[in-house]
């Protein structure tokens, strides 16, 4: 039997890491991407209501500004697969189910059982507007979808969609396919994160993702580990992998977390497990003051696993270093993300910056995850 990633992430079944990246010292370089006023209840949870698509469980928030107003797409699960959605709000706190605007097509190769539509091109700066960019008078957005019935079950590939309203997206091809990648991503595909920036002079559209490897062998302890990587484009036709793929890596994985068998555990002196050792996931890049930021969730092979929210940063697209600290951890037993606080969409809004993450409380079968989102700003 297989292991998705939501087993991986709730069972905790080990991998292989790699050490981390050197952290920035001399400077407090997290404070302007901090959030630590978490909202205490959830945004958007799942309906609970049979035949909705988004009845078990809402996932994967990207937030943005279009129309004059807030807009959220965002995953919802059935128990067949995913599909996306589109809420809105005019405060970010209250937020309008618009309805199913990415099902599922019985008849495609790709979408059958899934379709994320997970990220959207959009002003990125960290204190602009969010706004989304229409190309030729119409939204961009890029999908990746699993081509197996389940949560994320199989090898997901990554295209493009193109929409005039929201509501009605056309999709691309498939744009990046884990096969023809490199081994850190022949697993499959994860989250997308687009980017329209200038670089050395050049006007360039860059897709950030993560990836996993295939199955791991039993000395490793089986299962798979996530890093992220880029690939560019100055069409939107042509993508190139970045030759630094990966470039954000795991962390050092702990001595302890290695099987009993594997001579690994027995190193000397003992190393403990960094929060991003397994997964180094679900990145969402922006700019400020000349540097570039990664957001991206964290996951270790220390048990119990506790998915958290993190951050590099770098002077270019392609180099990032680590920050050593966690922006958005799990809450206390209890609370809405007593579990999981993990995949980030950011946005600033009346002079402060709102971090949007999913939020899982409780245990699978019987986990709720929502849609959270913590502030620089403590609530008034």
């Amino acid at each position: 039997m297989s292991l998705s990633r939501r087993d991986v992430l709730r069972t905790g079944a080990l991998a292989v890491g790699s050490r981390a990246l050197p952290m920035l010292a001399m400077e407090d370089i997290a404070a302007p991407y901090r959030t630590p006023y978490k909202y205490p209840q959830l945004l958007l949870g799942p309906t609970r209501t049979a035949e909705d698509f988004d009845e078990r469980s809402v996932d994967d928030p990207i937030v943005f500004r279009a129309d004059g107003q807030f807009y959220m797409l965002y995953v919802g699960f059935d128990g067949t697969g995913y599909q996306t959605g589109l809420a809105s709000s005019v405060d970010l706190l209250h937020w309008k189910r618009e309805g199913l605007v990415g099902p599922r097509d019985p008849l495609s190769k790709y979408t059958k059982y899934n379709l994320a539509i997970s990220s959207i091109l959009r002003d990125k700066a960290l204190h602009g507007s969010g706004e989304a960019i229409k190309l030729g008078g119409e939204y961009l957005a890029a999908w990746n979808a699993y081509p197996s019935a389940g949560y994320e079950e199989g090898a997901a590939v990554i295209g493009l969609a193109r929409s005039r309203d929201l509501r009605h997206w056309v999709l691309s091809e498939p744009i990046l396919r884990p096969e023809d990648g490199a081994a850190w991503e022949r697993g499959g595909l994860y989250r997308p994160d687009l980017l329209l920036a200038e670089h050395r002079g050049q006007r360039t559209y860059y897709l950030y993702y993560n990836a996993k490897t295939e199955p791991l062998p039993k000395s490793e302890g089986g299962g798979w580990h996530e890093q992220t990587g880029v690939a560019s484009s100055t069409d939107l036709q042509h993508w190139t992998r970045s030759p630094l793929n990966p470039i954000l890596r795991n962390g050092q994985r702990g001595t302890a977390t290695y099987p009993a068998q594997n001579p690994l555990r027995q190193t000397n002196p003992a190393v403990p497990d960094a929060r991003d050792s397994r997964f180094a996931s679900n990145p969402f890049v922006v700019t400020y003051q000349g540097r570039y930021a990664m957001f991206y969730f964290g996951f270790g092979y220390e048990r119990p696993g506790r998915a958290c929210e993190m951050l590099a940063v770098g002077n270019d697209p392609f180099h990032f270093r680590k920050v050593n600290e966690v922006l958005i951890d799990t809450g206390a037993p209890g609370s809405i993300d007593e579990t999981f606080a993990h995949k980030p969409s950011v946005i600033f809004y009346e002079g402060a910056l709102y971090h949007f993450y999913c939020a899982v409380s409780g245990k699978y079968p019987n986990e709720v995850r929502g849609v959270a989102v913590a502030r620089s700003k403590p609530w008034g």
